[in-house]
């Protein structure tokens, strides 16, 4: 019989790049895993190709985007990572094209990671609800992000050396779950974390805008297939 669990995620590398689409994407999937990480004494840098601006239906974007970006600093200082940039791309109308791709792989060759953490870039999440423009064009740009990053003829008007030291991108929130990562004792900070985005939370309503219950769930499901009480699954790409 096939073994269809995850395999543990790789933890021999110590620099790490999360580039995703909005304020709040890393804090609904993978802030579990980078408290464990940064526990670990890794470095991982966010990117967001926006500042979620479009957001919250009662805030104007030239409101919701700096309480936005406020929330994100302090949602990342709560799993330990203290830098965040922020990419400026319109949110909700983020395209995958040349443009993003360029800033996504001057951003790889200044951290230099060795692992790339996005967001799902497939059609639809576990559990088959349809993933959203920002979230698909993100991933997959990043995706191939890292290969133009690693080509130095390509941007050369960066004036950054390139790097060709990623060793894998790992996809939270994907329906392809080949890999996990034990969040037992990090739970708590994930829920934290989730936590600092106030207001979005409270303009959102419904079962999301309850951290504690809402990540457990899909902590337990990924546990059990990993065999563990909480986890975070991805989907890995070997570079």
């Amino acid at each position: 019989m096939t073994d269809t669990r995850p395999a543990a995620m790789p933890e021999d590398w110590n620099r790490a790049l999360a580039v995703v689409a909005h304020p709040d994407d890393l804090e609904y999937g993978a802030a579990g895993a980078i408290a464990r990480w940064t526990g670990q004494g890794k470095s991982v840098v966010y990117v967001l190709a926006s500042r979620g601006e479009a957001g919250i239906d009662s805030l104007p974007p030239e409101e919701a985007g700096p309480l936005r970006t406020r929330e994100q600093l302090a949602a990342a200082r709560v799993v330990g990572v203290e830098e965040v940039e922020f990419l400026d791309h319109p949110d909700g109308l983020i395209e995958n094209g040349v443009p993003l791709r360029r800033d996504i792989a001057a951003a790889i060759r200044r951290h230099r990671p060795e692992l790339v953490v996005t967001l799902n870039h497939r059609e639809s999440f576990p559990g088959g609800g349809y993933n959203m423009a920002d979230h698909r064009n993100v991933g997959v740009a990043t995706l191939d992000a890292v290969r133009d990053a690693a080509n130095r003829w390509l941007f050369r008007d960066l004036g950054l050396e390139p790097w060709s030291g990623v060793r894998w991108v790992a996809v939270c929130g994907s329906p392809v779950q080949t890999h996990a990562v034990d969040i037992t004792d990090t739970f708590d900070a994930a829920v934290a974390s989730l936590r600092e985005h106030k207001a979005y939370l409270a303009a959102l309503g419904g079962e999301m805008a309850e951290p504690e219950p809402f990540l457990r769930q899909f902590a337990t499901l990924a546990g059990e297939s990993f065999g563990v009480p909480l986890a975070c699954t991805f989907e890995l790409f070997p570079i």
